[in-house]
């Protein structure tokens, strides 16, 4: 994952991690640094709109756009509090990461796999990425993963 859509990635998990009652101490607090340092060193991006609603992919690509165009792609503290905030919902608040899936950006590795992922939305997305050996996507489960509800009866 590229460093920007990673911020991205962690403002709309620890956005949806907020919205329920399981989320730890932990991941807010690190969710208020991440907001914190972008408020501070990036006046100019505003999270707002995934905070509203970090479940939409476009919305996650305009806020690592305007990271990108602010140079957060170089800031270390910052991409290390992205992933350290990423890492907290991963174990404690993993439905939210469960909603946001797994994408992938300008990976270049020898082998790949992915597995056991349950996601919302779009389960894996990859994108310019190079696999040099073998690439394994197992047990994924994407979309709407309640069975659909019967039709009314018409009168």
């Amino acid at each position: 994952m590229d460093p920007v859509t990673m911020i991205a990635a962690a403002i709309a998990a620890g956005a949806a991690a907020g919205l329920t009652d399981t989320t730890k101490k932990a991941v807010t607090d690190a969710y208020q640094a991440v907001k914190a340092l972008i408020s501070h060193r990036y006046q100019t991006v505003d999270v707002t709109v995934v905070e509203a609603d970090p479940l939409v992919p476009g919305w996650r690509a305009v806020l690592a756009g305007e990271l990108t165009d602010t140079g957060a792609a170089n800031d270390q503290e910052m991409l290390t509090a992205a992933w350290h905030l990423l890492t907290l919902i991963q174990e404690q608040a993993p439905q939210a990461a469960e909603a946001i899936g797994v994408q992938l950006r300008r990976v270049e590795t020898g082998e790949l796999e992915i597995s056991d992922i349950t996601s919302t939305g779009s389960a894996v997305v990859a994108e310019d990425t190079k696999v040099q050996g073998t690439l394994k996507i197992i047990g994924i489960h994407a979309g709407n993963t309640e069975p659909p509800h019967p039709h009314s009866p018409r009168r």
